[in-house]
């Protein structure tokens, strides 16, 4: 039996934590759309990031409309690969699509840094990690959503989201408890 989300999903969490990998196979298994949202990067941001510089939220404020947008377009169900690391990024994205969850893909320091050794030709350079721990600001109690350990297989991953949603999901309305 098939789980289909209740709505949009951003997976979310530090670079090199999988999110994309993660992202497309948890869109393969739930059989909705999916997009990484380094996609809808402006070309501006993409080489600003390419030449080793952090976005500001100046930078990030149009990407994120973006993903809204793309998120606002899927209320029946899509996933969206997406760093969300601040609770305003996340807020900024909520505003478009209600229902919205997140699954954070959650890691230690050692876990991630070995995970992005491993990615050739990613424009994410390992020197703008620290500038990623710094900055998250994990799921506060009133955000709807998830956190898994990243130090697993991808198919473990999957199941553990899988397994958390409520039977049916998407299809009855859930009791508020």
């Amino acid at each position: 039996m098939s789980h289909h989300p209740s709505g949009p999903l951003v997976v979310m969490g530090v670079s090199g934590s999988g999110k994309s990998t993660i992202g497309a196979a948890l869109a393969q298994r739930l059989g909705v759309p999916f997009v990484d949202a380094d996609d809808l990067h402006p070309e501006s941001n993409i080489a600003k990031m390419s030449r080793g510089e952090p976005l500001d939220d100046d930078d990030r404020w149009p990407w994120l409309e973006a993903i809204g947008r793309w998120l606002a377009d899927h209320p029946d169900g899509g996933v969206v690969s997406c760093s969300a690391l601040k609770r305003k990024y996340r807020d900024q994205l909520r505003g478009h699509a209600a229902g919205l969850r997140f699954l954070h893909l959650h890691g230690g320091r050692e876990v991630i840094e070995r995970r992005q050794a491993s990615r050739p030709g990613h424009f994410m350079p390992a020197s703008l990690l620290s500038s990623q721990f710094a900055t998250l600001e994990p799921l506060a109690p009133d955000e709807d959503g998830v956190v898994i350990d990243v130090d697993q297989s991808v198919d473990q991953i999957v199941q553990a989201y899988v397994d958390q949603l409520p039977d049916g999901a998407g299809t009855t309305p859930q009791e508020e408890n």
